[in-house]
């Protein structure tokens, strides 16, 4: 077996497939392991309901991340709240950017996007996009978002669209579909719990997952590609303490236009690797998945 795993890792490196994930809100083994574990606990409530279209607290617990050819999968372990808490995803993934939030970037979601405008990044992170969703309704919907953040404002964005929980991911009724597809299992009890300590959201199986087009986001290596996500308040409006990578214990953050994130110890982002390293990452995962089977 050490022959096979060896060849294996040889073929990944040499830009062979690991399997594709299924896109339904429950990470695959060929995620592999984290690149970003929670390392605080929630300022937002701790999800104790386990059912897959409903959750009563909001967490951000690991982020995960795998390659396809031509698209990035991204699995954001946790809960967001079904009262309409926001998800935000920003995306640095070319030169320029905006290190401080403009407040002349496209109106989206009620201008949702520029009422944040103000919130500064960590030095050497100015994301290019922004994705963000939200949930909540009986029955349960998800609702998601996307625009440009070019260096001097305007650009384009709109609404992706809705889809249902734990579905196959494919929004509908959007404004624009530049070739992202989420979906979302709230389910998760476990992770970190509520307050604002030092805690850990290892071991958690569920949560946000998204596919997206790497034209949708400048067509770039995912190798250069770095992201910051937080939860956020209904209104854009209220920045908690679940950021990835972690604030290291800590309150909400509050009013957005007022964080800036330099002043907080450590980078509130997170380096994707290179595609063979990341495929190599996918292999620990779907090696480690057999050997539990075994």
């Amino acid at each position: 077996m050490k022959t096979a795993y060896a060849i294996g890792a040889l073929s990944l490196c040499a830009g062979a497939a690991v399997a594709q994930p299924i896109l339904d809100g429950t990470l695959d083994a060929s995620y592999g392991a984290p690149l970003s574990i929670q390392n605080t606990s929630t300022s937002f409530g701790n999800s104790t309901l386990g059912v897959v279209d409903f959750a009563n607290g909001s967490e951000l617990d690991g982020f995960y991340c795998q390659s396809s050819p031509g698209f990035l999968h991204l699995f954001f372990t946790g809960n967001l709240e079904s009262n309409f808490n926001k998800f935000e995803l920003f995306v640095d993934s070319k030169a320029g950017g905006q290190g401080t939030l403009r407040g002349d970037n496209p109106d989206v979601d009620f201008n949702g996007l520029n009422r944040m405008a103000g919130l500064t990044f960590d030095a050497g992170f100015e994301p290019d996009y922004w994705v963000s969703c939200t949930g909540g309704g009986s029955p349960y919907s998800l609702f998601a978002n996307y625009a440009e953040l070019l260096t001097t404002g305007g650009g384009m964005g709109g609404y992706l669209g809705s889809t249902t929980a734990a579905s196959s991911g494919v929004l509908s009724g959007g404004s624009i579909a530049p070739g992202i597809s989420m979906t979302i299992n709230n389910s998760n009890v476990g992770g970190v719990g509520g307050g604002t300590g030092l805690d850990s959201g290892a071991g958690v199986t569920t949560g946000i997952e998204i596919s997206i087009d790497l034209a949708a986001l400048g067509g770039g290596d995912p190798g250069s590609i770095k992201l910051a996500a937080f939860i956020n308040g209904g209104g854009h409006d209220f920045l908690s303490n679940q950021v990835l990578a972690g604030i290291g214990g800590g309150d909400h953050l509050g009013e957005p236009s007022l964080v800036n994130f330099n002043r907080i110890a450590g980078d509130q982002f997170v380096s994707i690797p290179a595609p063979g390293a990341l495929a190599l990452i996918g292999l620990g995962g779907l090696v480690s998945a057999r050997r539990r089977r075994a």
